[in-house]
């Protein structure tokens, strides 16, 4: 057992050594698209004009209520025929492709985009109306209000939030596998086909997503701390 670990060890760590930086640039990106996206959403949530409402409402109970899998194998496989269908209709040249890394970046920033908006969205309603008040007496108008005053609050007061779905981001890169992307799950099941070393190679797999999840869980809980301090 000790033998076939220590091989399963040599054979496997250097191909994670490359995912694993792949899985670190998919993550901060999706995130940072999750969050712009979420804030925009989280806006439109809260937007007086009923028919951005709708949408938003619309694009929220689509991705509520459907698979995050699901979602990724839609992204890569159907939204460039769709585009390429478009695209012909126009009389263009249709050979749209999307590679593994951005249907992935897409996907799950759209999906974290939808939970994050909703942090957000109660978040803002949880401020003091008071405080939107004073603003406008200020002379602050509507949106300068809300984006000066009322959402930095919104925001930090989110930050436990966000840093439990930053974690989550990371264990759904997984995911990434099913569209080819040779992350920690793809390149430890190439290793498993060709050396049958199963218990081996997925024990490390559980290690290596363990050591990546609980120091930044750790790093998240110190910056809520140093955050709610302020």
């Amino acid at each position: 057992m000790l033998h076939s670990l220590q091989r399963a060890c040599s054979l496997l760590l250097p191909q994670l050594f490359d995912a694993f930086w792949i899985v670190v640039e998919v993550t901060i990106t999706s995130f940072i698209v999750a969050m712009f996206l979420g804030i925009a959403i989280a806006f439109g949530r809260i937007s007086n004009i009923k028919i951005v409402n709708a949408m938003m409402l619309f694009l929220i109970e689509i991705v509520r209520g459907t698979p995050l899998l699901v979602q990724l194998v839609y992204t890569y496989y159907v939204i460039p025929l769709l585009i390429n269908i478009v695209i012909s209709f126009t009389g263009g040249y249709a050979d749209f492709k999307m590679t593994p890394f951005m249907a992935g970046v897409i996907g799950l920033g759209i999906h974290y985009a939808v939970l994050l908006s909703e942090v957000i969205r109660s978040a803002i309603a949880n401020i003091d109306s008071g405080q939107r008040e004073a603003a406008l007496s200020l002379g602050f108008g509507e949106f300068e209000c809300l984006c000066s005053v009322i959402l930095p609050q919104a925001m930090r007061n989110s930050v436990p939030v966000f840093g439990n779905y930053l974690v989550t981001i990371v264990k759904d890169t997984s995911l990434l596998a099913y569209i080819s992307l040779p992350e920690l799950l793809l390149k430890t099941k190439e290793v498993t086909s060709q050396t049958f070393l199963t218990i081996e190679s997925y024990t490390i797999l559980a290690v290596i997503y363990l050591l990546i999840t609980f120091p930044l869980s750790r790093i998240i809980s110190l910056i809520e701390k140093k955050i709610m301090k302020i």
